[in-house]
């Protein structure tokens, strides 16, 4: 068919219609979740190893999204490609492993191959297939029913609801895996250290805040045009006011800055105690940076103080160093 006698509304119709298929097949799918699939996390728990996905075509396409989403969520696991396996990278499965081997017929001859070797090793196999009475069902000690009724392909051809099926099982196997291990959303970001998850959960305060000479701050009785030299100098928008110890007593902002101009009073006779704002927001070094982040949004504020436990100067961070960092 040329470009010009493309029917627009058949291709909306065909595409629904595969959605509407595959959509079917997971629904049929659940009910059929039942002791097998428990005997299935079973067996991963009280797994020493890896888990160790196998699958040809379509199905080891789907098996290497698995071996991904079973190691981002707690279980460790890799992916093996049967053909490779039988020429030396069976060597990558080791005592302790568990495999899991997808074939939607169950008689893919790559996978059958190893089966017998994997059996002999002492490795457990479950199975994900969608007959029980293949080959791989025969092989393996537990079985995982992946069957669908119909392809969403309409000369029921090309895998399409049967690769779906697999993919949704192995997304069911991890999320049930992940519960059972107590895994949390800091466990997740420890894996995704570069993800904006990571960044939250895994960047504090003192990983991005202005420290040492970069803080601006001066004495209770700093004249105003120091207060200013000291606030331009070091680009924060702010001036902290500290006692001999360092303690922080006050802030003084660009804001306040705006608001004595708009008072129309005589700055040049005030110190920087006169102009600060005595009650400043503080946070603790060891806090997560979206905390600050958190803490600016509330008050509506761009900077923010970090002290010790005595209250003494330590840092600042800003928005502009959240944005930088990605956490916000």
């Amino acid at each position: 068919m040329s470009s010009s006698e493309f029917a627009a509304e058949s291709a909306i119709r065909i595409g629904r219609q595969a959605l509407e298929v595959e959509a079917r097949a997971l629904t049929e799918l659940a009910p059929r979740l039942g002791e097998s699939f428990a005997r299935a996390v079973q067996a991963i728990l009280a797994c020493r190893g890896r888990v160790a996905v196998m699958g040809m075509g379509k199905s080891g396409h789907v098996g290497r999204k698995i071996a991904a989403t079973l190691a981002s969520t707690g279980t460790p696991a890799l992916f093996v490609h049967p053909a490779e396996a039988a020429h030396g990278d069976l060597g990558m499965v080791t005592a302790g492993d568990i495999v899991l081997a997808l074939s939607n017929s169950g008689e893919s001859d790559e996978l059958n191959a190893i089966l017998p070797v994997l059996k002999r090793l002492g490795i457990p196999v479950i199975g994900m297939t969608g007959r029980q009475e293949s080959s791989l069902a025969a092989h393996a000690e537990v079985v995982l029913d992946s069957a669908v009724t119909e392809e969403a392909c309409p000369l029921q051809l090309a895998p399409t609801a049967s690769t779906t099926a697999q993919m949704a099982l192995g997304d069911a196997l991890a999320v049930a895996l992940l519960d059972a291990r107590g895994f949390k959303a800091e466990d997740f970001a420890r894996s995704h250290p570069g993800g904006a998850l990571g960044r939250k959960l895994l960047t504090h305060v003192r990983d991005l805040m202005r420290s040492g000479d970069a803080l601006p701050r001066v004495a209770g009785t700093t004249t105003f045009t120091d207060l200013m030299r000291e606030m331009s100098a070091k680009a924060l928008g702010m001036a902290v006011v500290v006692d001999a110890d360092d303690r922080v007593q006050s802030i003084f902002t660009d804001g306040d800055l705006r608001r004595l101009v708009e008072q129309g009073r005589d700055l040049r006779a005030l110190t920087a105690a006169d102009v600060a704002y005595p009650r400043p927001r503080t946070v603790a070094a060891d806090a997560l940076a979206v905390d600050a982040a958190d803490l600016m949004e509330a008050a509506r504020i761009t900077v923010v103080l970090v002290v010790d436990a005595d209250k003494r100067l330590i840092g600042a961070i800003s928005i502009n160093d959240l944005m930088r960092a990605k956490v916000i």
